[in-house]
Parts: structure tokens; sequence; C-alpha cells
């Protein structure tokens, strides 16, 4: 099998957590904060952060439209926490702008404020029998998901948390900053399917 080459989105936000686990999976990274480091890409993680401020710096860096392309040209991508908002077809709030690629409504800091960050375990099926210890900051929710997304985790109340549609993972919470890289392999997985 070849070793994937995964981009990670170096905007803003906790991109260096997401490539350190990378680097411990002895995985080929890259910062991206162009869109010619694009190119060559197996899959993109788009990290946790602000999502208002990510979204202006992708209009910024002319990244948009090149992310879109290439996610539908099949580059595998995972969102977690902003980046979750940021691949959502609909936003409660109507802002940021989303890139509109996975079909599923998102509300954004539906847990309150910074103070109001928590962590749980989490039952994900994918992951197999062992909890998930998920870190959530101002985390977003999934309210709805269309068109045969996959729901892989939720918090007991019902309100889900992570979702797959075909080669694209969303994630409220941050696998980056825990030491469980399950999430990680998973996406890895994803790209190498």
């Amino acid at each position: 099998m070849n070793v994937p080459t995964i981009g990670v989105l170096a905007l803003q936000g906790d991109f260096a957590e997401h490539l350190a686990v990378l680097r411990t999976l002895d995985i080929d990274t890259r910062e991206v904060r162009l869109p010619a480091e694009l190119e060559g890409l197996d899959g993109l993680i788009i990290p946790g952060g602000e999502s208002m401020t990510m979204a202006k710096l992708m209009d910024s860096y002319a990244l948009r439209e090149p992310i879109r392309a290439r996610v539908r040209e099949g580059m595998a991508v995972w969102g977690t926490c902003a980046g979750l908002i940021l691949l959502a077809k609909e936003l409660e709030d109507n802002r940021p702008e989303p890139l509109g690629l996975m079909d599923m409504d998102v509300a954004r800091n539906a847990f309150g404020r910074q103070v109001d960050s928590f962590e749980t375990d989490l039952s994900v099926a994918v992951l197999g029998k062992q909890p998930f210890h998920a870190v959530f900051i101002r985390a977003p929710i999934i309210k709805q998901l269309r068109n045969g997304i996959q729901e892989l985790a939720s918090l007991p109340d019902g309100h889900v948390v992570a979702a797959r549609q075909e080669r694209m993972l969303a994630t409220a919470f941050h696998p980056e900053l825990t030491d469980d890289a399950r999430f990680h392999e998973y996406f890895l997985s994803m790209v190498n399917s």
C-alpha cells in the first residue's frame, strides 16, 4: 500500500496538532495555505479553530473552489469542529458561508461559550468496542443528516457529533487533542479505500 500524503489546512486553528498525530503514524504531511498545495494530496483535514476566520482566510487565499473541486474529484476530506461547520451544506445561522460539501445541517457553538466546553466518552462502532474520549470546545452539532449520510457517533441526548458521507468525515470534537489516534487511522482507511 502506498503511503498517502495528507494535507492539513493551516490557515488558523489547531492544524499543528493534526500534523503531529499524522507524523506519529508515519504519514507524509503537508501544510496547506495556497491552492497549489492541494495538488497531489490524497486527503485533507480542515481543523478546529474559528470558523468565521477560517472561511475569510479561505476566501482571501482563493482556496474555496479548489478545495471543492478536489473533493468532488475524490480527495478524502475530514473536518473537525470548525472544519465540520465548513463542510456543511446548511448552517443554522447562515454564517460563515460553508463549502456545501456534506449534506447536513449544522448549528455552530451548540453548547454555548468556551466555559461550556466538555469531555465525554463516545461509543463509535467504526472504531471498535473501546469508547472514544472526545473533547468538545465551543462545539457544533449536526442537526440533520440527509441522503444516506452515516451517523458515526451521538451524545446520550441524541445530538449527532460525527458523520461520514462517502469520502468525507466530520467530527464535532477534537480527536487531535487526545492520545487516541483511532479517528486519524479511520480517516486514513477512507483515504486508502
